[in-house]
């Protein structure tokens, strides 16, 4: 199916359906706490764009971790950029880039505007860890070592609830995939991704590329 924009609405497939109307007037914060209007983020460039869930959360580190070893010249040539989003306080920004060594932008949206007009979910569900391609640590020992990251900090870093998702946007308001994850480890494969966004893909240990 090609791409489509009609009256503000633009979809792709039958995943979702993206209504830009409702994502003009959204802001995400940076690291600092300065707000950056959502649309501008993909409003020049055709943008990948993923929401991830709670900061403690093992499988969304894992998963951004290998993210942001998408060589930069990969994106470069094809004049794609990489976007991540969490729900958390942007306090917290600094801290998750350091421990998964992502250097793109990474934005928070705590109060969780954009995630609900893109209607992710918000519901408890733990997904089979069989088929995801990123996931590096053990289910049930991540689980644990996500939980006591969260005692000692005190807080979750976000709704645990919350779940993510994937899109490829812009420039402007056109849709080119979307994709809402149904639960924790439904992460949507980066090289596909990356081929839906016309990049070159990567090849991770768990999806051998040439």
């Amino acid at each position: 199916m090609a791409d489509e924009k009609v009256d503000g609405l633009a979809c792709k497939g039958e995943e979702t359906v993206v209504d830009f109307d409702k994502l003009h007037d959204l802001f995400v914060y940076d690291e600092s706490g300065s707000s950056l209007r959502f649309s501008d983020i993909y409003k020049h460039q055709k943008t990948i764009i993923v929401f991830t869930r709670h900061f403690h959360c093992f499988v969304c580190k894992d998963y951004i971790e290998d993210l942001g070893t998408v060589p930069p010249e990969y994106l470069q040539a094809a004049d794609v950029g990489i976007v991540a989003i969490g729900p958390a306080p942007f306090k917290f920004i600094k801290s998750f880039k350091e421990e998964t060594g992502f250097n793109y932008p990474l934005y928070t949206d705590p109060e969780r505007k954009v995630y609900k007009a893109l209607n992710l979910q918000e519901k408890m569900v733990h997904g089979d860890g069989k088929n995801n391609k990123h996931v590096k640590q053990n289910l049930f020992m991540g689980s644990l070592k996500s939980t006591w990251n969260a005692l000692k900090v005190g807080e979750f870093e976000g709704n645990i609830k919350q779940q993510g998702g994937g899109f490829i946007l812009g420039p402007g308001d056109v849709v080119h995939f979307a994709h809402i994850d149904a639960n924790s480890l439904d992460h949507t494969p980066i090289n596909d991704l990356l081929e839906k966004a016309g990049v070159a893909p990567v090849s991770f240990p768990k999806d051998k590329r040439d």
